[in-house]
């Protein structure tokens, strides 16, 4: 039976060509900023899930990690974003 194993740093990646080479969750699209936005705006971590196909548990609880040691510039991405 496989199980979701991964670090942090291979779960999220920085791609170049993927969304501005910003931090997604492992080979997508979504971005770490545009849920760290959601979870902002109040919405629940099965909010997200229920929202967001092939999203999982794991992918928000690496992302809040991912977060919280990499604050500054998720928040600067997020005022990048918010400024356009």
């Amino acid at each position: 039976m496989a199980t979701e194993q991964a670090t942090c740093t291979s779960w999220i990646q920085k791609t170049p060509g993927t969304q501005g080479g910003e931090p997604c969750i492992r080979n997508t699209r979504i971005t770490v900023h545009g849920l760290v936005e959601w979870r902002q705006l109040g919405r629940s971590d099965a909010m997200i899930i229920q929202n967001i196909g092939g999203l999982t548990q794991t992918d928000l609880d690496e992302a809040w990690r991912y977060y919280q040691r990499h604050r500054d510039e998720i928040d600067e991405i997020i005022r990048q974003h918010n400024a356009e």
